[in-house]
């Protein structure tokens, strides 16, 4: 489990062939933020390890260090239980469809239960073919505009893990200011 207390198991975060360092340094400081360590990547094109991924992390190096890499979908979601595929496109893959805040509580339940899960995110020019989405138990699906669906890997990773960390820690905040009344504004 990850040293920030929750008992709860987090998911696997899978990029599939990401094509920069960047956007996996992004992805896992994005992790980092919502307390998910376990990334792996499927045959990434900027080759691994990669610098680039190390210096834009801004610290997330827990994550990046802990990187596994692999040669396939398959390999990668092997040792796990239940697997979301993101996409914004509709498929032929008859999978139900879960928007991230049902997507998270899934993933919850079932980290709760300590079973592997994860969630598969796709290529950052035309995210996953059929065949991946087909690896998943589910789908998960932003509520993204239609005519502008296209999220950078990083902020698709963010919202997911910003949901699964909502329902993991029941909405804690890190601290609190307390409740003082505000002192006045000067007219």
């Amino acid at each position: 489990m990850s040293e920030n207390s929750i008992s709860i198991r987090p998911p696997a975060v899978i990029l599939c062939e990401p094509q920069l360092g960047e956007n996996i340094g992004t992805a896992a400081r994005a992790m980092a933020n919502f307390g998910l360590t376990d990334l792996r990547i499927v045959t990434p094109r900027c080759g691994w390890p990669n610098e680039r991924a190390r210096e834009v992390s801004s610290g997330a190096v827990h994550v990046i260090d802990a990187v596994r890499a692999f040669d396939s979908v398959e390999e990668a979601v092997a040792d796990l239980r239940f697997v979301f595929a993101t996409t914004a496109r509709s498929r032929e893959v008859l999978k139900p469809v879960r928007g991230p805040v049902e997507a998270a509580e899934t993933l919850v339940r079932f980290g709760g239960e300590g079973l592997a899960t994860g969630v598969l995110f796709g290529r950052e020019r035309w995210g996953l073919n059929n065949e991946e989405v087909g690896l998943s138990n589910e789908i998960v699906t932003l509520p993204v505009d239609p005519d502008f669906s296209s999220l950078n890997i990083a902020q698709a990773v963010l919202v997911i893990a910003y949901e699964w960390r909502q329902r993991a820690t029941a909405g804690a905040l890190p601290f609190d200011a307390g409740t003082e009344i505000p002192a006045p504004r000067k007219s």
